[in-house]
């Protein structure tokens, strides 16, 4: 993986595809390359934001949109996606990964092969579903999670979505390893709890990684770990193309 180099990014127009590293936020990526980038070219406003959100436990292919290239946002974000990660049957968190602790375990052992198989294929094709409380998607101008946060009642609406594959590799229960390809607006994480819902048993994503969003591989994406250890968050307006 190569690792970016901020002054090869063409201020102009750019788009960057960055491995996303595990707890950050998309946000906390755009606004560390936005610090970056003003401080190695000396600019007061640069125009940058991200086609699609990772949430912070997931990692992988994060494109970042630079200057006119920002255009090319709402395009990016009807591709399809690609994911590979680790189901954990078994039980359920509020969260439905492991952003919150686990609340109710069930057993697992009489759970076969060909139970998974037929839970795998009920979620592949078009699918309705219910997108996580804890999301960003916004109820009445606010965001899900921040309602959730506070402990009030949200009511998330179903909604249809595409899971073009889903396999399943290696199975070692409680674990089950998968890769998915789906369309713009589906949840891994609400594929986990209804993949636990048809077992009987709860599930939830204790691993994921976005390795294709399109075209954009994880293999020509950049090594962010080098900015890590530098201070994640830059005082900033949100609205400075952030989407």
């Amino acid at each position: 993986m190569i690792v970016l180099d901020i002054s090869n990014i063409d201020i102009n127009g750019d788009i960057l595809l960055i491995d996303k590293p595990l707890r950050w936020t998309s946000f906390d990526v755009v606004n560390k390359l936005k610090y970056l980038i003003r401080q190695t070219f000396n600019l007061k406003k640069i125009k940058i934001g991200h086609a699609g959100t990772l949430d912070p436990l997931a990692t992988g292919v994060l494109i970042v949109c630079v200057g006119k290239c920002t255009k090319q946002i709402p395009e990016i974000q009807t591709l399809q996606k690609k994911y590979t990660g680790t189901f954990t049957i078994g039980a359920t968190t509020a969260s439905f990964d492991l952003e919150k602790p686990i609340e109710n375990t069930l057993p697992y052992e009489h759970i076969s092969l060909q139970d998974i198989q037929n839970a795998r294929l009920s979620l592949t094709g078009e699918i309705e579903q219910i997108p996580p409380v804890f999301s960003a998607l916004k109820i009445n101008g606010q965001k899900a999670y921040t309602k959730a946060r506070q402990d009030e009642d949200v009511q998330m609406k179903a909604r249809k979505v595409n899971v073009y594959q889903f396999d399943t590799s290696r199975i070692e229960l409680p674990e089950v390893d998968f890769e998915i390809t789906c369309s713009k607006g589906t949840y891994i994480r609400s594929i986990a709890r209804d993949f636990g819902q048809i077992l009987g048993c709860g599930a939830y994503l204790s691993s994921l990684r976005r390795v294709a969003v399109g075209d954009y591989t994880i293999d020509n994406a950049f090594d962010f770990s080098p900015f890590i250890d530098i201070n994640r968050t830059h005082k900033g307006k949100k609205k400075d193309f952030e989407l």
